[in-house]
């Protein structure tokens, strides 16, 4: 992001409030102000968001040019992965492009089949198979309030034993709706786009229980009209074995043994440019290196990555971890995630390390409450933000760093849930409405992007980044310098005191 747009940062930031759904802030009071190392003071000034938007302009352009998309397995995600890596060698990085093998579902049968009508459903990852000719129940839908089958009461009043489950998305994971939805006693699950286009190329995250496909919102709002009628759903693939890369890039200077990584996935879905999931996520990482520049002065590498085919289960941030041994690992000191960080209903979430909302899969490891904490005071003393927690579901590249015991955080500006209306009174924008309307979808593209969530989160990586560069005295439990001063000073005080006393006593 080093080159300029030739667009002045007031025009761009103007012309990003004329987007609809731009979530304009309420009125706070001015921030308080953060202190912090020099570097990362610099950083954060130097991270500009016209060179962040030419980035995005870049990836819009790529798609434009291969099809449409940038997605895994792609000519696009190939021009992607040069674009990066070639800024990144240009800025005096050390840049590799390791690759790493993929499984591609290659459909067989995609049908949901009522009477005479075929309605398109696509498995989702990790869904188990059903037998040839598919399975047939009676169709039972899913009320759909806030959080459809999200809770087991969803399922409550009607009988889904051998039942096809039709569940509007949104709210929670696919794989928490399925679950539910077989415990109740189903034995497939349907589940409807809640925006238009089909649903394809989503997860459940792990393996499955009952076979679950998606099916657009169209075909669900038609399916939900003959509830009770016997569907046949025909849900078949096989695998086949694909090669990506990833990006990574490593300062030349700072320990290599306490590593500070930062990552984001840099690929689409099919559907479309994938400009804020996740152009927005690597524009911004990519701009903060190459400001950082291959040479800083800093005590601790900096180690950037783009992850490979993280639509198709997180693929590629899961191999490159995997693929390092435990003391490996162990150089790595935290990992800071960056994924759809100018959303243009924009939430400000902050992964909530400590588990101080009591919601999900809990805490991460030990560092990822004090990585929290950093990203908060930023965005709040510095900003006038107030953040909210957002769970580690699974649902982006931090997930392996996790299972490895390496402490993690990031941003994240929200996808397909809706804003209540208090977070519309903290940060403006439409309460029920998608942070993101076009999240997986062919509107996800240059004009759909809120450049003031985005301009806000980048500073926010830069001043985080940076600020662990020089130390992560906290994340790895060591008493920060000051504290230390503290502590030498107590002691100096006390073996004067001892000195004094023992004079006395003689």
């Amino acid at each position: 992001m080093s080159a300029r747009t030739g667009v002045r940062r007031a025009a761009i930031l103007a012309a990003s409030a004329s987007l609809a759904l731009l979530a304009v802030p309420t009125a706070t009071a001015a921030p308080a102000g953060l202190d912090g190392p020099a570097l990362a003071k610099k950083l954060t000034k130097d991270v500009q968001v016209e060179a962040v938007n030419r980035h995005l302009i870049a990836f819009q352009r790529i798609a434009e040019r291969n099809g449409g998309n940038r997605a895994a397995g792609t000519s696009g995600y190939d021009a992607s992965v040069d674009y990066v890596a070639g800024k990144l060698r240009a800025a005096g990085f050390d840049v590799t492009t390791p690759e790493f093998t993929y499984p591609v579902q290659v459909y067989d049968a995609t049908t949901a089949k009522v009477g005479s009508t075929s309605y398109e459903a696509l498995p989702m990852e990790y869904s188990p198979q059903t037998p040839v000719g598919g399975v047939t129940g009676p169709l039972r839908v899913v009320a759909e309030d806030g959080t459809p089958g999200c809770e087991a009461e969803d399922f409550a009043g009607q009988d889904f034993t051998g039942s096809i489950a039709l569940i509007r998305r949104g709210s929670c994971t696919f794989d928490i709706k399925h679950r539910n939805a077989a415990a109740a006693g189903a034995i497939g699950v349907l589940v409807a786009n809640n925006a238009p286009g089909p649903l394809g190329g989503v997860t459940l995250g792990q393996p499955g229980v009952v076979p679950t496909g998606g099916v657009s919102q169209a075909d669900g709002t038609a399916l939900a009209a003959r509830a009770g009628e016997a569907v046949t759903v025909d849900l078949r693939f096989h695998e086949e074995e694909k090669v990506s890369r990833n990006v990574i890039a490593q300062t030349r200077t700072g320990r290599e043994d306490n590593v500070v990584m930062a990552g984001a996935h840099l690929d689409s879905v099919e559907e479309g440019a994938g400009i804020n999931d996740n152009g927005t996520g690597s524009a911004g990482l990519l701009e903060a290196a190459l400001r950082l520049g291959g040479s800083p002065k800093v005590n601790n590498a900096v180690r950037f990555g783009w992850w490979g085919a993280e639509e198709l289960g997180l693929v590629g941030s899961t191999k490159y971890v995997q693929s390092l041994s435990f003391e490996q690992q162990l150089d790595i000191a935290l990992y800071l995630n960056f994924d759809m960080i100018g959303s243009p209903n924009a939430a400000y979430f902050v992964y909530d390390g400590d588990d101080s909302d009591g919601v999900g899969a809990g805490a991460g490891p030990y560092g990822s409450a004090q990585i929290e904490k950093a990203f908060t005071d930023y965005l709040t003393a510095e900003k006038g933000v107030q953040t909210e927690g957002t769970d580690f579901t699974g649902r982006s590249d931090y997930g392996e760093f996790i299972a490895q015991g390496i402490p993690a955080g990031g941003l994240f500006t929200g996808a397909e849930q809706i804003k209540t209306e208090a977070q519309a009174a903290k940060w403006g924008g439409r309460a029920g409405v998608a942070y993101d309307p076009n999240y997986h979808g062919a509107g996800d593209n240059l004009g759909n992007v809120d450049r003031v969530a985005l301009e806000r989160n980048s500073d926010a990586a830069a001043w985080v980044i940076a600020s662990y560069a020089i130390s992560t005295e906290d994340v790895n439990g060591v008493p920060a310098r000051s504290s230390r001063a503290a502590v030498r000073a107590s002691a100096r005080t006390f073996h004067v005191a001892e000195h004094h006393s023992h004079a006395e006593a003689s």
